[in-house]
């Protein structure tokens, strides 16, 4: 296959997913045409003057009449309903997807994903036991459900990492079983305050699907800093990610410090997964199956492979958000059904068209 020219693939991948903002903004129960939702947008941005013609009153009221909808609706619809949905499911779809790629290229596991190492275990019991205890609790507008969910998942990782360790090392197998033992028993306990749960079940269950629509602005200023800052920090490490390929071994013959970088990109991985978790629940699919296709289209080198990741996971969990509210319209379908639904065929169509074996 010729080598893609990486600005190229890069300039490509952010205009369809700046086009899919758009779209998604746009439908809904009420639909918003996307030329004027654009000029919205546009219009909020700092620093920018537009033409009398495409002020804010103009635009919204030429809204108003294709929409059959006033002024006030118009911006509650377009900017505290639907813009802040959707920013989260570019940075939630994107953080996994970079999460994938760190883990995958880190552990050389092909079926690696974001939960792998239990975050997703220590994620769901915080989350359930926050479900359960009968209390209120908001921090920088997050209750106490994203909280706890944030807390478990960073918590869980820092013990299977410790129970990993054998001496100054921690060998990739034994952090792997160590994350899966783990999340076994973690799983058992969640389940055993399922059962115990009564009316609470639903929302467990629910959380667990994962969704994008709880999330609001005082919670996306503080996870969004942070997931941007954990993506370019995973990037700048593009190249110990392709040493590791190699072996570990290799890596440290090429002058990585193996067991540094690999604190350090479990680390980061780890708080990408948990940021997301706190605003959208568990989102299965993205994290294991986006770095593969990205894989497949642009090659192993994590200098691509981690941006185009990125970009590619935001583009589609975008896409499945969207189908997700239309599809049973007003009723919404989690998201997390959505992703499983579509990536699967589509990973299996991938492969069967490439003809070859997959090389990881």
């Amino acid at each position: 296959m010729k080598r893609c020219n990486p600005i190229v693939v890069i300039l490509v991948l952010a205009v369809a997913l700046l086009g899919c903002v758009v779209v998604a903004i746009s439908l809904g129960a009420v639909a918003i045409p996307f030329s004027e939702v654009a000029r919205m947008l546009i219009a909020r941005l700092p620093g920018v003057s537009l033409p009398p013609s495409w002020s804010d009153t103009s635009i919204l009221r030429r809204a108003q009449d294709t929409a059959g909808i006033s002024t006030i609706q118009a911006e509650v619809i377009i900017f505290q309903i639907r813009l802040p949905r959707v920013v989260t499911a570019v940075v939630v779809g994107g953080a996994l997807a970079a999460a994938g790629a760190v883990f995958q290229g880190l552990l050389r596991n092909p079926m690696a994903d974001p939960y792998i190492i239990g975050t997703s275990g220590g994620a769901a019991l915080g989350a359930t036991i926050a479900l359960l205890l009968p209390i209120q609790v908001v921090w920088l507008g997050f209750t106490l459900v994203p909280l706890a969910a944030f807390a478990g998942a960073l918590v869980t990782v820092l013990v299977v990492y410790n129970i990993a360790r054998v001496g100054p090392r921690t060998p990739v197998t034994t952090l792997l079983l160590a994350g899966f033992a783990f999340s076994s028993m973690l799983a058992a306990v969640m389940s055993f305050l399922m059962l115990v749960s009564g009316h609470t079940l639903r929302r467990v269950v629910l959380w667990t699907m994962g969704g994008v629509t709880a999330s609001s602005w005082p919670q996306l200023r503080i996870v969004v800093p942070l997931i941007v800052a954990g993506v370019i920090a995973a990037y700048t490490l593009a190249n110990d990610l392709n040493a590791f390929l190699l072996g570990e071994e290799q890596a440290a013959y090429l002058g990585v410090n193996v067991e540094r970088r690999k604190l350090v990109l479990l680390t980061l991985g780890s708080l990408l997964t948990g940021a997301a978790v706190s605003v959208s629940g568990l989102v299965g699919f993205i994290g294991l199956v986006v770095p593969h296709v990205a894989r497949l289209i642009f090659g192993p080198d994590h200098r691509l492979l981690l941006p185009a990741s990125t970009l590619m996971g935001s583009l589609f969990l975008v896409l499945a958000d969207l189908l997700a509210r239309l599809l049973l319209a007003p009723a919404e379908i989690p998201v997390g059904i959505i992703t499983a639904m579509i990536g699967a065929p589509f990973f299996i169509y991938l492969l069967r068209r490439s003809k070859r074996e997959y090389v990881f």
